[in-house]
C-alpha cells in the first residue's frame, strides 16, 4: 500500500481515463474494493473497455473522498458515497459561483 503522499494531486481532467489498478494504487486500496463499490453501484458512469474498468480522474477523486470518509470515520460505503455526492454538489456550486464573480 502506498503512504498519502505518494498518491498523485492535481485538477481532474475529465478527458483522461485510468485503469482500475491505477486508481486502486492511487488510493491505497486494493482493486477488489472499487470492484464491490461499482458492484454496488456507488460510481456512476463508469466505463468498462473490453472487460477492464476504466475511471475519470473525477472518478478518481470520488474514490479518494470515499476512501477517506471510509477510513477516517469508519463510515459505510454508502453512507461515503452519499457525503461524495454532497461534497461534489458543493464542489460544482462553488465553481458556478466563481464564474460568476461573486466568490
Amino acid at each position: 500500500m502506498r503512504d498519502d503522499k505518494d498518491i498523485p494531486t492535481g485538477s481532474p481532467l475529465e478527458d483522461c481515463w485510468l485503469p482500475l489498478e491505477q486508481v486502486a494504487a492511487a488510493c491505497a486500496v486494493e482493486p477488489e474494493w472499487l470492484l464491490r463499490h461499482i458492484e454496488d453501484g456507488l460510481f456512476v458512469g463508469m466505463v468498462s473497455v473490453g472487460g477492464t474498468w476504466r475511471f475519470s480522474t473525477v472518478g478518481l477523486a470520488r474514490a479518494r473522498r470515499m476512501r477517506e470518509l471510509e477510513r477516517n470515520f469508519d463510515a459505510v460505503p454508502e453512507l461515503a458515497a452519499l457525503v461524495a455526492d454532497m461534497l461534489e454538489e458543493m464542489d460544482r456550486l462553488r465553481a458556478r459561483l466563481r464564474r460568476a464573480g461573486l466568490i
